[in-house]
Order: C-alpha cells, then structure tokens, then sequence
C-alpha cells in the first residue's frame, strides 16, 4: 500500500475557495480521495489561533477526520496588519515526513511553496501532488508538482448555484 504524508495550508484554502466560489471546502471529501487505497502516515492541517467557538468546532472535525491540527496564534500588528502563515512550519514538516512516504500531498496554492516541492521531489523521490483553486494557485506550484489536483465540484460544500 502506498504511503503518504498530508499538508494543510487551512487559511490558504479557505479565503480561496470562499473567494473564487462562494462556500467552504470538503475536508470529508477531500480525504476520502486522497486517501483511498493509501495508508497515511501524517496528516496536519495548519491553522491560526483566534480563539473563537466556531474556529473550536471546525478544528475539531479536523481532528475528527483523522487531522493532526498544529495552532499558532493571530498576531494583529500595531498598523492593523496581521500575521499568522505556516510556510516555515509546513516545509519543516514536509521534509520530515518526505523520506517516509511515496507521495506528499500539499494543500494550498502558494507559490512560495514550489521550491519545496522541487527539493522533495528531486531529494527524495516522491510525487508531490498539490489541491489548489486553479485560477489562485500559483503556476510555478502547478507546473512543479507531479500532479495537480483542481479544488472543484465534488470538494466543495454548499456551492452557490
């Protein structure tokens, strides 16, 4: 059975799907794909930390679905500004886990993130397959990874018509 490794950008998935279609992504949906016939060694979902119920309840049906969900806290910059990304803590993670498994799966569409794939795929041998919203995902992230799956359709929950 193949292996794999999965990674959530969860703040990069939502605003794009909320932005380019209107509703939220299928956390079930997506796993039951990507999951199939694949044992997983890894699955975190990277989120921010805002401390609201709703945030509590959607983090928990993370974990429900099998997510190990890593927090980090919302930081609001004395301009207004704010900070929170994950990409130093994802790209840790992925290179961990790279050794171990035969695919990574990358959700998010940030091209920040096309070195990494580069680097696992040549280093380490493994397909890199990246879920994305096509018109907000990064072309060099599409063209660097092995496969490039369209958050679309079937991954999305209560799509406007």
């Amino acid at each position: 059975m193949e292996k794999v490794a999965i990674f959530v950008d969860v703040q990069n998935i939502y605003y794009t799907v909320k932005d380019t279609y209107g509703c939220n992504f299928d956390y079930n949906a997506f796993w039951a794909e990507a999951t199939q016939g694949r044992e997983v060694v890894a699955a975190y979902a990277y989120a921010i930390h805002r401390g609201d119920e709703k945030q509590r309840q959607f983090q928990n049906i993370l974990r429900g679905i099998g997510f190990d969900v890593k927090l980090k806290p919302f930081i609001q910059r004395s301009d207004g500004s704010a900070k929170g990304d994950w990409d130093v803590g994802i790209t840790l993670d992925v290179i961990e886990h790279a050794p171990d498994v035969d695919h990574i799966i990358l959700l998010s569409g940030d091209g920040d993130f096309d070195l990494l794939v580069d680097k696992v795929q040549s280093k380490f041998n493994v397909s890199v397959e990246v879920y994305g919203v096509p018109a907000l995902t990064a072309s060099s992230l599409i063209n660097t990874a092995k496969y490039f799956r369209e958050i679309e359709g079937t991954l999305l929950l209560g799509q406007k018509q």
